[in-house]
C-alpha cells in the first residue's frame, strides 16, 4: 500500500431538510451578534431574506454583491459594507459565487462564518479561494477561508432549475475525478470521491423528471458535499487549471465551463492514471472515464462546446499560453499541441479524443 497523509477539516456540517431553522442556533453557539447575510442579486435575495428572518435580532442585512468568479472589485464593495455595519460574522447563502465573496471577506477580515449552499459548488468545503482582476484568476489556499459551519438543507435546491442542477452537478463530479488521481491522494479520499460521483449519477437523471424530488435532491446535495471535501482535503490538476484560466479570462460560466471541459481534459491526463479512473467508468458503465463522463453530460443536455457558452475561438491560443507557463502538478504534464488540441475540441463540442 502506498504511503499517504490524511488532514481531516474543522468544519461543522449539518444535513438535512429544513435544517435551515437551525442557523439561529449555530449563530448564538459562535457567539456572532451581527451577521451580515451575503447572496446575489434577485432570486438570491428571496432566500437570505429568510435567513436574516431567523437569524433575528442576529442580522445586520442583507448585501446582494456576490458576483461570478469573486472579483476583486466586488470584495472590496462588500468589505465596505461589513464596516459599515459592524457586521462580526458572514452568513453566505448560494452557490460558489456567494461562498467565493464570503470566502473573501474572511480572508481580510478573519470573521466567522456560515454557509448555506444552494448548488453543488463544493468550495464551502474548501481552504481554496479564487480571486479574478485584470482578467486572470489568481487561487491560493488558506485555513482562514475555511466557514466554521456548513447547512446543507435541501428543500434550498429544489427550485435550482434543471440545467444549473445538471452543469452545477457535473462541476462537482470534476472534483471527485481529479481527486482519484492527486499527487497526495489517500485511501479515504479515494471512497470519498467514488461515493460522491456515485450519489451524482443516480440523482441527476431523476431531477429530470422530478426536479423537485426531495429525496434526490438531498441524494445530489450529499454527493456534492462529498465531492467538495475532496476538492478541500487533496489538490487538483490539469483540469482545474484549464477551468481557472478559461473563467479568469473570458468571464464564462463557472459550472458550464467545468462540465464541459472535463472529459476533455480527463481524455488528456487518462494515459498516465487509467488504473485510478477504472471505477469512475465502472460507475458510468462505460469504457473508459472521459467516454463516460462526455456521454452522461450529453445525456442531461449540458452544454459541450465551450463556443456555447461565450469562449471565443481566437483566445484558444492565449488560454494555451496561460495553461502551459503556469507550475502546477498534474499526471500528465501539458504541452502546447495539446492543450491546443483539448481546447479545440472542447471549443467545437467534440467527443473527448486523446490529445
Amino acid at each position: 500500500m502506498r504511503s499517504f497523509t490524511w488532514q481531516g477539516l474543522p468544519i461543522r456540517v449539518r444535513f438535512g431538510p429544513g435544517a435551515r431553522s437551525e442557523i439561529g442556533a449555530e449563530a448564538e453557539r459562535l457567539g456572532i451578534g451581527r451577521a451580515l447575510v451575503l447572496c446575489t442579486p434577485g432570486r438570491g435575495e428571496v432566500l437570505a431574506r429568510e435567513i436574516a428572518i431567523l437569524l433575528g435580532d442576529r442580522s445586520a442585512g442583507i448585501h446582494a454583491g456576490a458576483v461570478m468568479h469573486t472579483p476583486v472589485a466586488a470584495t472590496e464593495a462588500a468589505l465596505r459594507v461589513v464596516r459599515d455595519r459592524r457586521a462580526d460574522a458572514l452568513v453566505a447563502v448560494g452557490g460558489g459565487s456567494t461562498t467565493g465573496l464570503g470566502k473573501a471577506l474572511a480572508l481580510r477580515t478573519d470573521l466567522p462564518q456560515i454557509v448555506l449552499p444552494t448548488t453543488y459548488a463544493g468550495s464551502e468545503m474548501t481552504p481554496i479561494l479564487g480571486q479574478t482582476e485584470h482578467g486572470r484568476k489568481v487561487t491560493e489556499r488558506s485555513p482562514s477561508v475555511l466557514p466554521e459551519t456548513v447547512i446543507y438543507d435541501a428543500e434550498l435546491t429544489l427550485d435550482l432549475p434543471f440545467a444549473v442542477s445538471v452543469t452545477s452537478g457535473l462541476n462537482a463530479i470534476a472534483h471527485a475525478v481529479e481527486a482519484l488521481y492527486a499527487n497526495d491522494r489517500n485511501p479515504l479520499v479515494d471512497l470519498i470521491a467514488e461515493a460522491g460521483i456515485a450519489h451524482l449519477v443516480r440523482a441527476l437523471p431523476k431531477l429530470e423528471a422530478t426536479p423537485r424530488d426531495l429525496e434526490a435532491r438531498s441524494t445530489a446535495l450529499h454527493g456534492a458535499w462529498l465531492c467538495g471535501l475532496c476538492l478541500g482535503s487533496v489538490g487538483m490538476a490539469l483540469h482545474h487549471r484549464v477551468c481557472h484560466v478559461l473563467g479568469g479570462a473570458f468571464d464564462l460560466p463557472h459550472a458550464a465551463t467545468h462540465a464541459i471541459v472535463l472529459p476533455h481534459a480527463v481524455a488528456y491526463t487518462t494515459p498516465a492514471v487509467s488504473e485510478e479512473l477504472a471505477g469512475v467508468a465502472r460507475l458510468l458503465d462505460a469504457a473508459d472515464a472521459a467516454a463516460g463522463l462526455h456521454a452522461f453530460a450529453a445525456r442531461l443536455g449540458s452544454p459541450l462546446a465551450l463556443r456555447a457558452i461565450g469562449m471565443p475561438e481566437d483566445g484558444i491560443e492565449r488560454a494555451v499560453d496561460e495553461i502551459t507557463a503556469a507550475s502546477f502538478w498534474t499526471p500528465r504534464p501539458p504541452t502546447r499541441d495539446g492543450m491546443r488540441a483539448l481546447l479545440q475540441a472542447a471549443w467545437r463540442g467534440d467527443a473527448p479524443g486523446g490529445a
